[in-house]
């Protein structure tokens, strides 16, 4: 489970990022967190990765105060979430199964391991037959579709999305959200940052709804939060 407590940030220019971040994320539970620019998505999700420091508040994320975690401990708690970016970050001298290899070998896996687990994720994206490719030979579709199998290769018990379809088409950006269903249909727990309404709509999922910092909204129904 992860659950928010009182969060508060505030940069040291004065700018209010979060006030009063409250909210439960159940284990299986799909949840988009959804606002325009500015309205604190990216912030939040940083502040859950333990990438940027609170001001005030709790973050718990599989019993664990993160907030308190040692620096040398940091690391370590990361392996239990994956995360997806909206600009890929795929590593471009490395082909598609290299890319997702690259993320059980930097955790210790066993050659084996990998050996067996990257043909299973890649197919399971739709990607078995591009193993071979690099990344600039690729669709945008293809390429985030790799960050994703990145992302989940090592059985996380959380996944972060920010902003995944940012940069795709609608067919691709349904695609997408179709294989996070699947992959959170799997028992992962998934958190999407997204202002892509008319996905958000489709999906019908839970919505947290973030404006100037502070929810405004936190329920089933679609993105529109102002009724």
């Amino acid at each position: 489970m992860i659950e928010v407590i009182n969060l508060n940030k505030v940069y040291k220019n004065g700018a209010v990022a979060l006030e009063g971040i409250n909210f439960k994320v159940e284990d299986g539970e799909f949840v988009f967190i959804v606002g325009s620019s500015g309205s604190g998505k990216s912030t939040l999700l940083k502040a859950m990765l333990k990438e940027v420091n609170v001001t005030k508040g709790i973050i718990i994320i599989n019993g664990k105060d993160i907030n308190k975690l040692k620096k040398g401990k940091i690391p370590y708690f990361r392996r239990e979430i994956g995360i997806v970016f909206q600009d890929f970050r795929l590593l471009p001298n490395k082909t598609v199964a290299e890319n997702v290899a690259f993320a059980m070998e930097v955790v210790g896996a066993k050659k084996s391991e990998i050996r067996k687990r990257v043909p299973q994720v890649l197919a399971m994206v739709g990607l078995q037959n591009k193993r071979k490719a690099y990344p600039n030979q690729l669709s945008g579709g293809e390429q985030q579709r790799v960050a994703l199998a990145r992302a989940i290769i090592n059985k996380p018990q959380y996944l972060l999305a920010d902003e995944p379809t940012g940069n795709l088409d609608p067919n691709n950006a349904m695609g997408i959200m179709s294989l996070l269903e699947d992959i959170n249909g799997t028992g992962t727990t998934v958190i999407v940052a997204s202002h892509a309404k008319e996905i958000v709509d489709v999906m019908d999922k839970r919505v947290i709804a973030l404006e100037n910092g502070r929810i405004v909204k936190d329920s089933k129904g679609g993105y529109n939060y102002n009724v």
